[in-house]
């Protein structure tokens, strides 16, 4: 059986598929080789199934180990903005034969696992600290005098 070359099976899927680009392919490739290195690290089997939520989860995980809190921004530019986008490219690899699946596996397993807002977002908002709420350019703020202090006449020092 010939090797597949993975950067021309990608072409080809792009070339009929213009949702998402090259980078999102070896975004998911990349994932995957994380992920199983992960679950190995963890005292499970490398070459095992890996799930649909495992593999997002070990995603997410890889996204910001390497770019931070620009993984949002750089995974939505490559046109992935969902766990389900995730989940059609993989199922595009699994259709070119690049990856492989059991039957109980489908598109669904990656439907709404998490929302890129809490994946990639939250784990950089600061805690505790209080936001200070601007007023709308253009509106006058009144100036506070304390109760204790003399209010002055107009005219008078």
């Amino acid at each position: 059986m010939a090797k597949i070359n993975f950067a021309e099976v990608v072409e080809q899927i792009c070339e009929s598929d213009l949702r998402f680009s090259t980078d999102a392919y070896h975004f998911v490739q990349e994932g995957l080789n994380h992920t199983l290195k992960s679950l190995k690290r963890g005292g499970q089997h490398a070459h095992r199934h890996v799930s649909g939520q495992e593999l997002l989860h070990g995603m997410r995980e890889f996204a910001l180990k390497e770019y931070g809190p620009m993984s949002k921004a750089v995974l939505n530019e490559w046109g992935i903005k969902t766990t389900d986008d995730i989940g059609q490219i993989v199922f595009n690899l699994v259709n070119a034969s690049v990856l492989g699946k059991n039957d109980t596996d489908s598109p669904s397993d990656f439907k709404n696992v998490f929302t890129f807002d809490d994946a990639f977002v939250k784990p950089f908002v600061p805690r505790n600290v209080t936001r200070r709420v601007r007023k709308p350019a253009g509106t006058k703020t009144k100036k506070r005098t304390s109760s204790g202090a003399k209010k002055k006449k107009a005219g008078s020092l």
